[in-house]
């Protein structure tokens, strides 16, 4: 990593406190928030966190063979009353805000880096649009990508303080829950080529609106390239109005059912939940490609990638190939095949939209299907309840036979689902994840009958990731925590 103490220092802004034989040149190899990732060579940033202090685990991030600090406070002001030897600290980069400069830094290191930076935002779909990018482009270059949820104001700097100068393409997650965010993300990325998949329902009680979704979203753009490519969703009402974007004209992706998109699918056949068969159009270009990933919408995420794909110029070949490539991410519409049912691992998060292409995918399955849906977050006071009973008789009209409906929120969702089924006897309703873990330790059969195929979603603070692993038969399983 070419990235030195100095550069560090000047970058955010810090003094610069050098130990040992280390001078401003001394060069690092990777940058950490976690003491317990820290590689030799590495820098820990002391994060604030909400249970502990970062500057609490300086001693065990240099133990690991840390060699520099970004610390808020001097060993001094820490380590007075600990019993730590201010010695051990080693290093140290002092600045005023630890998060910000991790921002700064990434944003210096960015600017110095020779790669093409594909940035990805959207409502939903965001990280399987990002596998599907960075497995296709996989096929021409050497690709980095964001890992596990590093979507955030530490997981972007994290993510781009880890591309090397044998990388030649970046593909970046960037997700947001308020005005401002975008921007700031944006700043550090300074994407080549944007990509939003859609402007949902979600974090709603910041954003208010779709309109609000879409222009917290639309911030992306603040510090695109001067010549940057933007890439679409055509099917998308809000996104397929928009015009020229500071001089630059969008390109369109979809599934041939708006106007002009560059980019589309057609011909598409459902393969159930083992994925779809489908034609992809680039301009005059045709070609068939399987999509191993269940749902149209997949194809959709599908069409998002060869339009990225073109613009960085992949022959469809290398596009049909990557797409087919491209495997299920934990707690994202995972298949997981058990002895006495299928497990449809979509535990991750939930908004209305992914709900309801969550519900979709189930619909699929050509067995019995449950599902067991939880709480959905951010949606705001004045939209969630509406919003939950959507989902409730969503489900009910997708022809899913049996609904546990999990949480507070989900009351509504129960109530609407019971108000639209004919059969209400396996819609049921649990006040907590304790309550319906009981329930399905008591007597699995009863609400996971043998040989269906069974949905597991809610927003990620519902841990939802406790009843996939004791459907799994163990309750960690392996889905991102």
């Amino acid at each position: 990593m070419d990235l030195s103490f100095g550069e560090i220092a000047k970058a955010c802004g810090g003094k610069l406190t050098l130990s040992g034989n280390a001078n401003d040149d001394t060069c690092v190899t990777d940058f950490e928030v976690d003491s317990r990732k820290v590689i030799p060579g590495g820098v820990f940033v002391a994060a604030p966190g909400e249970h502990a202090d970062g500057h609490s685990f300086a001693k065990a991030a240099l133990d690991k063979g840390a060699i520099l600090l970004i610390v808020s406070k001097t060993p001094q002001e820490f380590c007075s009353g600990t019993g730590e030897n201010i010695q051990d600290w080693g290093s140290y980069v002092l600045v005023e805000d630890t998060l910000q400069a991790l921002k700064d830094i990434a944003e210096y290191y960015r600017s110095k880096l020779n790669v093409k930076v594909v940035g990805i935002t959207g409502s939903s779909g965001k990280t399987s649009t990002k596998e599907l990018i960075a497995e296709v482009l996989s096929g021409k270059y050497s690709v980095l990508k964001t890992e596990g949820n590093f979507n955030n104001e530490i997981g972007v700097p994290l993510t781009l303080l880890r591309i090397r100068s044998t990388h030649q393409a970046a593909v970046v997650e960037m997700g947001i829950s308020d005005f401002g965010e975008m921007h700031r993300l944006s700043r550090m990325a300074k994407p080549d080529i944007c990509v939003i998949t859609n402007i949902g329902q979600s974090h709603l009680d910041n954003l208010k609106s779709r309109d609000g979704i879409l222009k917290a979203k639309s911030e992306i753009f603040d510090f695109m390239a001067q010549d940057a490519e933007i890439c679409l969703n055509g099917e998308d009402d809000k996104l397929a109005g928009l015009g020229l974007i500071k001089g630059r004209r969008p390109l369109f992706f979809g599934l041939g059912t708006g106007k002009n998109q560059t980019v589309y699918a057609s011909d598409i056949k459902s393969l159930g939940l083992w994925g779809s068969d489908a034609v992809i159009h680039i301009g005059e270009e045709t070609f068939p490609v399987h999509v191993p990933l269940p749902g149209t919408h997949m194809v959709l995420n599908a069409a998002a990638a060869a339009c990225v794909a073109s613009v960085m110029g992949l022959t469809p070949r290398q596009i049909a190939e990557g797409i087919e490539r491209t495997k299920p991410v934990s707690g994202r519409e995972r298949l997981i095949r058990m002895e006495r049912y299928t497990v449809i691992d979509d535990c991750y998060n939930a908004n209305p939209a992914s709900m309801k292409a969550a519900l979709d995918l189930l619909s699929l399955a050509d067995t019995e299907k449950v599902a067991i849906l939880g709480d959905m977050f951010g949606l705001g006071e004045d939209n969630e309840q509406e919003l939950h009973e959507k989902v409730g008789a969503y489900a009910v009209s997708r022809g899913i036979g049996r609904i546990l409906c999990v949480g507070e929120r989900s009351a509504h969702m129960f109530e609407a689902a019971c108000a639209h089924a004919a059969q209400k006897s396996h819609i049921v309703y649990f006040p907590n994840l304790d309550a319906v873990l009981a329930a399905l330790e008591g007597d699995r059969e009863e609400y996971v009958p043998d040989g269906c195929t069974v949905l597991v979603k809610a927003s990620h603070a519902m841990k939802f990731e406790n009843i996939l692993g004791l459907l799994c038969g163990e309750r960690s399983c392996d889905v991102e925590k």
